[in-house]
């Protein structure tokens, strides 16, 4: 049977992200949620140690390491908070899709204020009947010659202006 073991990186990394989950957030995490209270001030200092843009490119402030690395600090993190791990996976998806499918002038444009979280990025994905099961969401969007048509049930969400805020406005 194959044994397998972290390497010295792997386990600084996940030191590092265990310690900030340790200091940063555990001792705040209770109060955080029955608040109601989304730290801004402290992911971005998880963005400062590089957990902001885990798997960009460096070339845009991302810090280029890989999926594995990235499931050490996720783990890590909820230790400390599990909503705040959820939420810093779920901005590292979103700057990772536009480094990966964005333009070069995309990529340039908002990726090195969402690798210092400067932005701060997420998604959205409900329709009726479907909640957020992605399987079993209806709407579609059909290329229809340069454009795209977006088939119903479309349901947008309540952000209103701050989609803007978010992404770059």
């Amino acid at each position: 049977m194959p044994s397998f073991a972290l390497d010295s990186d792997h386990i600084a990394i996940r030191d590092m992200a265990r310690s900030f989950a340790d200091e940063k957030l555990a001792p705040h995490a209770l109060e955080w949620d029955e608040k109601k209270h989304f730290p801004v001030d402290v992911i971005r200092e998880a963005a400062a140690l590089g957990m902001a843009a885990i798997y960009v490119r460096e070339d845009v402030g991302g810090s280029a390491m890989t999926r594995f690395d990235a499931a050490l600090i996720f783990e890590a993190l909820s230790t400390g908070c599990p909503s705040i791990a959820a939420y810093i996976s779920i901005h590292n998806m979103c700057a990772w899709m536009i480094d990966r499918f964005g333009s070069d002038a995309q990529r340039h444009e908002f990726l090195p204020r969402l690798a210092s979280m400067e932005r701060l990025a997420s998604y959205c994905l409900t329709e009726p009947r479907a909640g957020s099961d992605a399987a079993a969401l209806r709407t579609r969007a059909v290329r229809d010659g340069n454009s795209y048509v977006i088939t119903k049930p479309f349901v947008m969400a309540a952000l209103g202006n701050k989609v803007r805020e978010m992404i770059g406005g």
